[in-house]
C-alpha cells in the first residue's frame, strides 16, 4: 500500500446505530493519549438541594447516552468539521447561535 496514495473509507452503519442517540450536553476532558467526549441526556428536571456545606445548589440529573474517544490529532479535524457545519446550518436556516 502506498502511503501517499488517496485514502478512500468504507464505512458501515449498522442499522441499530442509524437513530442515533439523543444528547442535551456534551462534556469533554482529556488524557495524554485520548480526547474523550461524554455526550448526555437529561434524566428529569433540575431539582433544588444542597451541598454537603449547606449551601444551595440546582442538581441536574443526567445520564450518559454515548462516550466516543478520538486520538488528539483527530480533535483539530472534528472542530474544524463541526465549524463547517455550524455555518452551513447558519445560511440554510437563517438562524445564528452563540455571541
Amino acid at each position: 500500500m502506498a502511503d501517499d496514495a488517496p485514502r478512500q473509507f468504507e464505512v458501515d452503519l449498522p442499522p441499530e446505530v442509524v437513530p442515533g442517540s439523543y444528547a442535551d450536553f456534551a462534556n469533554v476532558w482529556h488524557t495524554p493519549d485520548v480526547f474523550v467526549m461524554d455526550f448526555v441526556s437529561l434524566a428529569r428536571p433540575p431539582q433544588a438541594a444542597t451541598d454537603a456545606e449547606g449551601n444551595a445548589v440546582t442538581v441536574v440529573p443526567g445520564r450518559v447516552v454515548q462516550r466516543v474517544r478520538i486520538p488528539p490529532r483527530q480533535v483539530f479535524e472534528l472542530a474544524k468539521a463541526l465549524t463547517q457545519q455550524l455555518e452551513f446550518w447558519e445560511q440554510e436556516t437563517g438562524r445564528r447561535t452563540g455571541a
